[in-house]
């Protein structure tokens, strides 16, 4: 697929001089600090040197007072509490988090993940039932429950109150609980609004630290947990996120708890994580309990407290994985058939596909597989209980939640992001559904944004990449969402003639600058293997990628990551760096 290169704007040059100077940096480092919102040393200084005491007051958020005055008031009373959680990677970490957080405090306490396929998505009239049944007369909901409106009426009408934690964009009404932590509500103040459901749960955590005056280092043990939950929700590694993610690190790379232990023992992973490899590895083994089985296991492996429990849970979620990754693979074809057997869905510029058949639970990674060959919003929906229910992927810059919210009318439910939502609707509905997406996607999406971007930090000469630029470019780290790793364009590029395909139509080259060919890189370029001829005749490129290390038999190299490749129309002696 062809990609847009889009060059960023330099930040100011007072600000890179500034930058240059008080912090002994080159000015491609200043440049990208400066690109990144700093602007001063004492900015600069808390990217860099991250700590926990940077974390924002828990009690600027609306309610959280009221939160920690019932939980009290519940362990005054003994009251059994409920830890209630949504399935995904998001609500399972947050569920470990609270229930492993509270269990330690008090004995009356359980926790709670509705079933994917008999319950659906978040809070559910069942599992309340089920709370009243067992006689639990707090629940405390996370990453779930701001759009519950009927669920929480039904409970209060029971006897039964709720602290809400969640990080989703509520609706008109926010729910009469006896708390709603939430940091898109538009009445809350709080400085922060891109946490994690996991993460609301830390600030609950958090704030109970600060009421009973213990110190902020009681956090340490839960943060690999948030760090797992801001890798596989995407939310933006800035600001509290990136402290989190830092310190989560720290912990699942020195002292994972047994549950990740396992999981990384079952996926031979012997390297230093990285929030890419808590996407790709640990994510991933997480979500499959929830998508093919059920969520309660998922909590049981990251509550575990040995090694031989947790490695036989892991065992268990392992041979799951193995089972979504077979049904990834077939619905994802069966998706593409659909679509390249259809003149007018191929064409359009939104993607609406159903089968009922379809599994649930990987309906989301499917969309995200669509996107990656018809680069535009995509919704794949299955059958569940008599109703259609689907997961919504977007492409960047584009609000597949307000395009979804237009159509409103049509749906029974709906819920998410910015880039990703969940929605619920009759089957009799699908196909005015999908013309009415359609049209809001035809003519609010701008041209451009069908088309992937590459968004380059800036351009970057060979001779610049040496020891200390390296060291100080991996103190940006952790890289994700919002904090990308950085990308730079080298243009003049040439292969040595070691260039060849590897693995699945991937290339692995030596490339050097035509203006300097004593130093070079190995490169390595995923999916461009179709560009093989051009390299090998000794064609200059012009290359996009990130900077990585490399490890292999103990050693240690640079590598380029090679993002697109394009035949150069530059002399080497326009290159201006």
């Amino acid at each position: 697929m062809e990609k847009r290169w889009k060059i960023k704007d330099k930040a100011d040059a007072n600000t890179i001089q500034t930058l240059q100077t008080e912090l002994g940096i080159d000015a491609t480092i200043a440049n990208l600090l400066g690109q990144r919102g700093f602007k001063t040393f004492d900015q600069a200084k808390d990217f860099f040197r991250p700590s926990l005491t940077h974390l924002h007051d828990p009690f600027r958020m609306k309610d959280m007072d009221k939160a920690i005055a019932r939980i009290k008031s519940a362990f005054i009373k003994n009251e059994k509490i409920l830890i209630y959680g949504d399935y995904d990677v998001d609500g399972t970490t947050a569920v470990a988090l609270a229930y492993t957080f509270f269990k330690d405090l008090h004995k009356e306490i359980d926790y709670y993940i509705p079933d994917r396929y008999g319950e659906g998505y978040g809070i559910s009239f069942k599992g309340i039932d089920w709370a009243i049944e067992n006689k639990f007369s707090l629940i405390i909901a996370l990453d779930c429950g701001i759009k519950a409106i009927d669920k929480v009426e039904y409970a209060n009408k029971n006897n039964v109150d709720f602290i809400i934690c969640d990080h989703h964009r509520p609706g008109d009404q926010i729910p009469e609980a006896v708390a709603v932590l939430d940091p898109q509500r538009p009445d809350c103040l709080y400085p922060f609004k891109e946490l994690s459901g996991c993460g609301i749960g830390l600030k609950l955590i958090q704030a109970w630290l600060l009421s009973e005056n213990l110190p902020i280092e009681k956090l340490e043990p839960f943060l690999d947990l948030v760090v797992v939950s801001i890798a596989s929700d995407m939310v933006p590694v800035i600001d509290e996120n990136r402290t989190l993610a830092c310190f989560g690190l720290k912990r699942i790379n020195s002292s994972p708890r047994p549950g990740f232990k396992a999981m990384l023992e079952l996926a031979k992973v012997k390297h230093e994580l990285t929030i890419m490899d808590l996407v790709f590895i640990i994510g991933p083994r997480i979500n499959a309990a929830g998508r093919i089985d059920s969520g309660k296991k998922a909590v049981a492996l990251l509550i575990s407290e040995d090694s031989a429990s947790a490695l036989l849970s892991g065992q268990n979620i392992n041979t799951t994985n193995l089972q979504r990754r077979d049904l990834d693979v077939k619905i994802t074809e069966e998706a593409l058939e659909m679509l390249n057997a259809d003149p007018l869905l191929k064409n359009y510029k939104s993607t609406v596909l159903f089968n009922k058949e379809w599994h649930k639970g990987v309906i989301g990674i499917v969309a995200s597989r669509l996107i990656e060959k018809y680069y535009r919003p995509t919704i794949v929906l299955t059958e569940s209980n008599g109703m259609a229910t689907g997961s919504a992927r977007s492409v960047k810059d584009f609000d597949i939640y307000a395009a979804i919210e237009s159509c409103s009318d049509l749906l029974e439910q709906f819920g998410g992001h910015k880039y990703a939502a969940g929605l619920t609707l009759k089957p009799e509905n699908i196909i005015a559904f999908r013309n009415k997406f359609e049209s809001f996607v035809s003519a609010t999406i701008p041209q451009h944004l069908l088309i992937p971007e590459i968004e380059i930090d800036e351009p970057l000469s060979f001779a610049a990449i040496n020891d200390k630029f390296l060291r100080i470019l991996k103190q940006l780290s952790p890289f994700g969402q919002g904090n990308p790793s950085p990308v730079f364009l080298t243009r003049n590029v040439m292969d040595s003639g070691k260039v060849c395909i590897v693995g699945n139509n991937h290339l692995k080259l030596e490339l050097y600058e035509q203006t300097d060919p004593k130093k070079s890189f190995a490169a390595i370029a995923f999916g461009l293997g179709h560009l093989f001829d051009d390299i090998y005749r000794r064609r200059p490129i012009d290359i996009c990628y990130t900077l990585e290390e490399n490890v292999w038999n103990g050693r240690t190299t640079v590598q380029l990551n090679v993002k697109d490749i394009k035949l150069s129309t530059h002399e080497p002696e326009g290159i201006n760096y």
